[in-house]
């Protein structure tokens, strides 16, 4: 089969991207170990791509399906390190509207992401937009149960070199292991790691 299905939802390709931040920009380390982002993220046949739908069902109703796949490849990505942070988004091709890519990232696709990470019960960051193949997005990231640790306000910017096509809609999530190396800006501190 050339292509993945999961519910309704016709995959085309899976990107995994991975990032190692050993110090800060100045090249000062600290104590803690290194700084790992990690995206998984699926480019996705919009099955509104070129029509208007007042219901979106389409989207929404298997996106805990998508959810679950997207919680295992996220587990094995992480090899049994921990995430403490977490965002997500779409990138939606230009025959369909921003709409169809916020309908795959709601609660309903969250929630199997959530279950596997231990500690997760914050809300998740996210962001959107339109646009083509070469598609460049930043994602935030926030803690994962201290919404306001300033500590781990970040960013993962990423690159999908053949994606969207303009019938189709990029899924991502990302997760972090830490906050940002040297952050020293104060605020509420993040629960232990445990």
């Amino acid at each position: 089969m050339p292509y993945e299905m999961i519910a309704d939802y016709t995959i085309r390709r899976w990107y995994v991207q991975e990032q190692e931040i050993l110090t800060n920009e100045t090249y000062q380390p600290d104590a803690g170990a290194p700084l790992r982002k990690i995206l998984i993220a699926a480019a996705i046949r919009n099955p509104y791509a070129g029509r208007f739908s007042a219901d979106l069902g389409e989207i929404v109703d298997g996106s805990d399906k998508l959810g679950e796949a997207f919680a295992q490849r996220i587990l094995a990505a992480l090899g049994g390190a921990k995430a403490e942070s977490y965002g997500k988004a779409c990138v939606v091709g230009a025959a369909g509207e921003y709409e169809h890519g916020n309908a795959f990232i709601t609660a309903r696709f969250a929630t199997p992401i959530r279950a596997v990470l231990p500690g997760a019960k914050e809300w998740i960051p996210s962001t959107g937009k339109r646009s083509g193949p070469g598609a460049l997005i930043d994602i935030p990231l926030a803690h994962m149960a201290e919404l306001y640790a300033r500590s781990f306000y970040d960013t993962m910017t990423v690159h999908f070199d053949d994606a969207p096509n303009p019938d189709e809609i990029i899924v991502a999530f990302v997760v972090a292991t830490r906050g940002r190396i040297h952050a020293r800006l104060g605020g509420p501190e993040a629960p232990a790691a445990g």
